[in-house]
């Protein structure tokens, strides 16, 4: 089946292609939507993740507590994100994220990648992964880690769009 191409933000198409190319004090950040599902109600670490995310340079939009799957894969489409993390402490991952990366794939955008951290039992973590979610992030990870993964794994927005285009 083939993915729907989401809209964004692209350069305008009468342009030459070297036209094209983000100066680089204008490249377009990475943007990260950062999510707490269900009715968790901490969200201390989700806010250190979003803070250390945004000093990393990249740009986050944070959906605040309980979200439903629905809200999340919303507004994930609507800000045109690169990646989604969810974090979750209440035990509720093996209803949520099914629900989420699910949604995802009905709406066309089972091309943004998925990563989650939290509470969530290493006995879970392969279940996880086969459903679609990118990597798993456990208490006690440094969010130096979590930024090294990100920009190692996601693409620069310059170079998707220019992909895309």
């Amino acid at each position: 089946m083939k993915e729907k191409k989401r809209p964004g933000k692209q350069a305008p198409a009468s342009l030459e292609p070297s036209q094209k190319a983000w100066p680089p004090h204008h490249q377009p950040r990475l943007r990260v939507l950062i999510a707490k599902p269900g009715l968790d109600g901490h969200d201390r670490g989700a806010k250190v993740i979003c803070r250390a995310l945004r000093d990393a340079g990249m740009e986050v939009i944070y959906t605040g507590l309980r979200r439903t799957p629905e809200e999340i894969v919303n507004a994930a489409i609507q800000e045109d994100v690169d990646l989604i993390g969810l974090s979750i402490l209440s035990g509720a991952h093996n209803v949520l994220f099914p629900r989420i990366m699910n949604l995802l794939r009905k709406r066309g955008a089972s091309d943004i990648p998925v990563i989650a951290g939290g509470i969530i039992p290493e006995k879970d973590i392969p279940r996880l992964k086969k459903i679609g979610l990118a990597e798993i992030f456990l208490p006690g990870t440094p969010t130096q880690e979590i930024i090294q993964w990100v920009k190692e794994h996601i693409p620069e927005r310059s170079k998707k769009k220019a992909i895309n285009s």
